[in-house]
C-alpha cells in the first residue's frame, strides 16, 4: 500500500486566518497566495467567502464576485495555487450556477476538477443574497484522507457533522466567518468528540460594515481539533497567519470510546424518528 492510500500515514493540515477585503477578489487571491507561500501541507483550510468578503451589499454585487465554473478566474487561480503547492485547498467563495447563487466551499486538488459544497444553513442576512444549498454534504478524498465540508453556521446543526461522519469523513473542513465569540469553537469540539473526527475551523478576522452601516466583527480563534476535541492548532482572536499540524487519518477511523462502546455502532436510529419530523416543535404559538 502506498503512502497515498495508507490511512496510517501522517498528513499535514494547515489553516489560514486573515481578513479578506470586501469586494476585491484580486486582493484576496493575492493574500491567500502570500499567506500559504511559506507553508507546506497536504490540505489547507481557508475562511468562508474568502475571495469576496462577507458583508456584500446586494445579490447583484455577490453575483459579480461569484465563481462560475468552468470558466472562472478565481477558481483558475486557486487551482493553479493548489497545483503549485501540491496540496488540496478548501476555501469558501460565492458560487453561481445558472440563476442560483450559493455560499459555497470549493475543494481544489492537484490534477482534479473542483468539487463544491453549498451551504445548507444560511445565517442572518445571507438569505437575502444566497440560495440555500439543495444537496446533502459529501465526503471527498485528499490522498488517504476523507474530507467532509461544512460552512460556518452549519456548526449549529449537529446533523451535518453526523452525516459526514456516517459517510466516512476523517476530517471536517469548516470555512467560517464567525461573529458570535467562542460559541462555534466550543461546539466544534463537541462535533469532533461525538463523531470521532478531526475538525478544522478556519475563521477570519477584521471588521466589515453592511451598506446600512451595521458593523460585523469577526472573531478569529481558528482551530484544528483531534478526534477527542483536543487542540492541535489554536489561533488568537486577531491574528493574521497560517500554521500547520500533523494528523493521522487512522485516528479518526477508530470509533471505540471504550472497550464496549463504539460512537457510531451504538446509535439506535430506529428510535430517532423525530429527527425526520417535518413539523418544528417548541415554537411559541402565534399571537
Amino acid at each position: 500500500m502506498s503512502r497515498a492510500e495508507d490511512p496510517a500515514s501522517e498528513l499535514r493540515v494547515g489553516l489560514l486566518q486573515f481578513a479578506p477585503r470586501l469586494g476585491d477578489r484580486a486582493a484576496n487571491l493575492a493574500a491567500i497566495a502570500a499567506g500559504l507561500a511559506d507553508l507546506t501541507a497536504d490540505l489547507f483550510v481557508l475562511p468562508e467567502l474568502a475571495t469576496s468578503g462577507y458583508a456584500l451589499p446586494d445579490r447583484r454585487t455577490a453575483l459579480a464576485l461569484a465563481e462560475s465554473p468552468p470558466d472562472s478566474p478565481g477558481l483558475a487561480a486557486l487551482q493553479d495555487l493548489a497545483e503549485r503547492k501540491r496540496a488540496a485547498i478548501a476555501v469558501g467563495l460565492p458560487l453561481r450556477e445558472g440563476e442560483r447563487l450559493y455560499n459555497a466551499a470549493a475543494l481544489l486538488r492537484p490534477g482534479e476538477a473542483p468539487a463544491f459544497y453549498r451551504k445548507l444553513h444560511l445565517f442572518d442576512r445571507e438569505g437575502t443574497l444566497f440560495d440555500p444549498g439543495d444537496r446533502p454534504p459529501a465526503v471527498l478524498t485528499v490522498g488517504p484522507l476523507r474530507v467532509g465540508l461544512m460552512i460556518c453556521f452549519d456548526w449549529v446543526f449537529p446533523e451535518v457533522a453526523r452525516c459526514l461522519a456516517l459517510a466516512g469523513a476523517d476530517l471536517i473542513a469548516h470555512p467560517a466567518n464567525l461573529v458570535l465569540p467562542g460559541l462555534a469553537q466550543a461546539a466544534m469540539a463537541t462535533r469532533a468528540v461525538e463523531n470521532g473526527v478531526y475538525a478544522a475551523t478556519a475563521n477570519r478576522v477584521g471588521e466589515e460594515r453592511y451598506a446600512d452601516g451595521e458593523p460585523l466583527r469577526f472573531t478569529g480563534a481558528s482551530q484544528l481539533l483531534d478526534p477527542r476535541g483536543r487542540p492541535l492548532l489554536v489561533f488568537g482572536v486577531g491574528e493574521t497567519r497560517g500554521a500547520v499540524a500533523a494528523i493521522q487519518p487512522a485516528a479518526a477511523r477508530d470509533k471505540r470510546l471504550t472497550a464496549h462502546n463504539h460512537l457510531l455502532a451504538d446509535r439506535r436510529p430506529a428510535l430517532y424518528a423525530g429527527l425526520l419530523a417535518s413539523e418544528v416543535q417548541g415554537r411559541a404559538p402565534d399571537a
